[in-house]
């Protein structure tokens, strides 16, 4: 069974294994996108090929489209070379349930791959006519909030929006879909940075930053996306292995990316974005992603990223550490970590959160507890959830004591749950564990510049909390059960106390 045009011929033998096929005919599809291409993609990494790609297969299927998607990688030319192409763009998206069952998908909705390399002039240039094509609709990026700081990225896209704007002013959508705060506000001050700059070098005209700042031509839509789709996991090749899919064996690029011939993800996911689309947008309500205003996408991401879902990851990543786990779905089967993320969520930050009414946040969160971290089929860590928590928790804990602080019916003192992750955090700067042992701390910026200060002057730090912890009594009380971590044993015995 191989994973290319010629090898789905053989229908039966993929079919009998299980697998769902596109139910369409690809090659019309590929030709309709090549010649009226409505939406290229940048960014060819696992979380594209779960979400975005799959959500168009279901539309292709269904009928609702008859174009598919283009996505360009501009950071790994090696998951073009060594993947996207050798598969004739085809993918296995292998979704692991929280039942423990597998639903095994070949998406075939990625009709070209493109390579965005200013030296390589063929590629570059049909880049420059899918820009040019009136068709489209949308371009949009999972790069990373690092890629948008990227010059030498960025400056190869904004070449592209402005072969667009030579083009006849067309308009368009650019549309950040990674998992950073205001994501589209970053990306339009990327863009416009730079715009700006080669308008002072003469490099364009006025009328390329006039375009680019006037919504009814160029709009950057904030959005908020949630799944979870790790590196290629183990379980799942060995399993695509034994059905006799051939090349499941995932390939490390020379720049460390895992790239298989399958993703595996979570079944969970959400998509909310705000619906500015100048030239109009693919049907992809139809495939259950949400379409609102600005405000209502700004409510959907302060609801997971302060209440619902990263502050419950940030302390089960603290905790992981310090009690010595190695999986997020294993921690889930501790009773005293599973109460303590239920409590944060449940207790104390659903008195504060913000409804977005779009999505509930009591069943998201639901989601999150029953489905989402204790699904022993999502191989993610604690150790690489912890990474830059000094970044994460102004907004993670610092937003919800604002919150209780703003709020004269509540009170920080029955912030208990996260007092307790706050001393946690300082108990991890120590680098030893509820055991005695040392453990290696994961990447963050501040981290050593942290661990070199006392405890007390650490929580002084508002750009690590979000807040002055002195303010009231919340330093203190962290100091205090901080105090009470230490000795062996002890990070335990306060866990179980709360």
């Amino acid at each position: 069974m191989k994973l290319t045009n010629e090898g789905l011929k053989d229908r039966k033998a993929w079919e009998e294994k299980g697998y769902k096929l596109p139910q369409y005919d690809r090659e019309t599809i590929i030709a309709n996108t090549k010649s009226n291409p409505t939406w290229i993609h940048f960014g060819a990494g696992n979380i594209f090929r779960a979400f975005q790609a799959n959500a168009v297969e279901k539309l292709l299927n269904e009928g609702v489209l008859d174009t598919g998607l283009i996505v360009a990688e501009g950071y790994d030319y090696e998951i073009i070379e060594k993947y996207n192409r050798p598969c004739d763009n085809l993918s296995i998206l292998a979704t692991l349930k929280a039942d423990g069952s597998v639903e095994k998908t070949v998406v075939g909705s990625i009709a070209e791959s493109c390579i965005l390399d200013e030296d390589n002039e063929k590629e570059i240039e049909r880049l420059r006519e899918i820009f040019r094509a009136p068709s489209l609709q949308m371009v949009s990026f999972t790069i990373t909030e690092k890629g948008y700081k990227t010059r030498a990225y960025m400056t190869k896209v904004v070449g592209l929006i402005l072969e667009r704007y030579k083009a006849g002013s067309l308009p368009i959508s650019i549309v950040s879909m990674d998992n950073c705060s205001h994501n589209g506000d970053k990306l339009k001050e990327a863009v416009l940075e730079l715009a700006q700059e080669w308008f002072k070098e003469g490099k364009c005209d006025a009328g390329f930053v006039s375009y680019l700042e006037t919504p009814s031509l160029v709009a950057f839509p904030l959005t908020m996306i949630d799944k979870i789709t790790p590196r290629p996991d183990d379980t799942v090749k060995q399993m695509l292995i034994d059905d006799g899919v051939e090349g499941a064996e995932p390939i490390v690029t020379s720049k460390h990316t895992y790239v298989a011939n399958f993703v595996n993800a979570e079944e969970t996911e959400y998509l909310v974005v705000e619906d500015l689309f100048p030239n109009g947008r693919p049907a992809l309500e139809k495939a259950g992603i949400i379409f609102t205003d600005r405000e209502t996408v700004d409510k959907t991401e302060k609801m997971k990223v302060c209440t619902c879902l990263n502050p419950l990851h940030t302390a089960l990543a603290i905790f992981g550490c310090l009690l010595g786990y190695d999986t997020i779905h294993d921690e889930m089967d501790d009773e005293a970590l599973k109460k303590l993320v239920t409590k944060l969520g449940k207790e104390e930050g659903m008195k504060v959160v913000v409804d977005p009414k779009v999505l509930s946040p009591e069943k998201f969160l639901n989601a999150v507890l029953t489905k989402r971290l204790p699904n022993p089929f999502m191989p993610d860590t604690p150790q690489r959830i912890a990474c830059d928590t000094s970044q994460k928790l102004p907004i993670r804990f610092g937003e919800t004591i604002k919150a209780y602080r703003s709020n004269s019916s509540l009170s920080t003192e029955n912030l208990k749950v996260v007092t307790l992750v706050l001393a946690g955090y300082l108990r991890y700067l120590e680098g030893i564990d509820d055991e005695g042992k040392s453990f290696e701390q994961s990447p963050d910026p501040l981290l050593e510049e942290l661990k070199g200060l006392p405890a007390k002057d650490v929580l002084k730090r508002k750009d690590v909390f979000g807040v002055d912890l002195y303010e009231d009594t919340m330093g203190k009380r962290i100091l205090e059960v901080y105090s009470k971590m230490k000795g062996q044993g002890n990070i335990r015995k306060e866990l179980e106390a709360v």
